[in-house]
């Protein structure tokens, strides 16, 4: 594939620049990274995991045409992958908000999630896979003069499922309006702790060394993982 070998050697030219400015050696682990996930992606279980016919004929029809990328992302998860980014796009509702979430994204998103979710745990896969889902940013508790809602970074939802976690419950609460956190605020950082911490990193004991040879923290401002999930 073209395509595909053309992007491995943009890839190594990155690496030849990296490598000539790395200082401190990490270059070698990231070419065994590297190396590892050009073999996922050319290996003959990923091309059989993007191949629906090998599934069950049910299962297409649960997820639906629309909802076949969550369906894709649990036969890779099948197929060993670690980790497995679905987009789902079209949530930027400056205007018609309702109407768009009501008709395509949200049934789209809960057919999908939903599914997914109940898929793993039926294989008993979904102690050991973690669910997220969230975006960059929250919707302005105002509606704007064209039925929609903006940009608004003050508080937004995540969803977090699976991992052997205390599922079930709501943490955290705005104000009434949704508008601004008024109850156990939860931050990015302490979302991304917890699932360091599932993948077995100590958050406050690991760093990383940049390619200035100075050492980082994985996470800002000494968040830890989200203890009403984790403990």
């Amino acid at each position: 594939d073209k395509r595909y070998a053309s992007r491995e050697g943009l890839l190594k030219s990155f690496d030849s620049l990296r490598r000539d400015c790395d200082q401190s050696g990490s270059m070698e682990g990231l070419d065994a990274f590297n190396r590892q996930a050009f073999d996922l992606i050319s290996s003959e279980r990923l091309a059989k995991a993007l191949d629906l016919k090998n599934e069950k004929p049910e299962a297409i029809e649960r997820y639906g045409k629309k909802g076949q990328n969550f369906l894709l992302a649990r036969r890779i998860v099948e197929a060993g992958a670690r980790f497995v980014t679905v987009s789902l796009g079209g949530w930027d509702t400056h205007g018609n908000n309702f109407k768009s979430l009501r008709t395509s994204r949200l049934p789209e998103l809960d057919c999908g999630v939903s599914n997914l979710i109940q898929d793993l745990r039926d294989r008993s896969m979904l102690d050991d896979v973690t669910v997220i889902v969230w975006g960059e940013f929250g919707r302005t508790p105002k509606i704007n003069s064209r039925a929609g809602r903006d940009h608004w970074s003050r508080v937004m939802s995540v969803l977090l499922a699976g991992g052997g976690m205390k599922n079930g419950q709501v943490i955290g609460a705005t104000d009434p309006k949704g508008g601004e956190p008024a109850d156990r605020p939860v931050y990015f950082g302490e979302v991304m702790a917890t699932l360091y911490k599932k993948l077995g990193i100590d958050v406050f004991k690991q760093q990383l060394t940049d390619l200035s040879g100075r050492p980082q923290n994985l996470v800002d401002n000494g968040f830890g993982p989200i203890s009403e999930l984790v403990g």
